[in-house]
């Protein structure tokens, strides 16, 4: 599998932290299909974040099909494909954050989900890379905002 973050990962920009970097070491994940890193240590001015412990995880995981889907053959009568699998890729970020002071930490689950229709891979690797590269710059133009939004609840 190809998911290996260089560590210290960068963070995106926030207004609530300076120059966020988190330090990562290799974990084990939930499942054999995944790879998981906790984050160790945190750089920059992050007041009040925690690194990964078993009460407050904080984990970056990835996640391949169990079993990989292919096409079938297209129907010899139209020539049309009768059905296309789609293979779900899971990227999980786990935080563990307060739900009030004194209290125990919450999970705080943020997942991408890539779901790849089947032959794709080979028919059109280009607009999948397109896509996810759109994802990721989006994510990252808008991390602030998204931030907001989640204070807020408004879009």
């Amino acid at each position: 599998m190809a998911f290996v973050p260089s560590s210290p990962v960068t963070g995106a920009t926030q207004s609530t932290l300076t120059t966020p970097t988190y330090t990562l070491a290799a974990d084990t994940a939930p499942s054999p299909q995944g790879k998981q890193y906790a984050v160790t240590a945190l750089g920059g001015t992050q007041t009040g974040v925690s690194a990964h412990s078993v009460s407050s995880p904080f984990t970056g995981t990835m996640f391949r099909p169990a079993v990989l889907k292919t096409l079938q053959p297209v129907n010899p009568a139209n020539g049309a494909l009768r059905s296309v699998p789609m293979n779900d890729y899971v990227v999980l970020t786990r935080k563990g954050v307060l739900p009030l002071a004194g209290q125990s930490p919450k999970i705080l689950p943020i997942k991408t989900t890539v779901s790849i229709p089947a032959g794709s891979d080979i028919a059109d690797p280009v607009s999948i890379a397109a896509a996810i590269s759109f994802h990721i710059g989006l994510l990252t133009q808008l991390a602030e905002e998204i931030r907001k939004t989640t204070l807020t609840g408004t879009i």
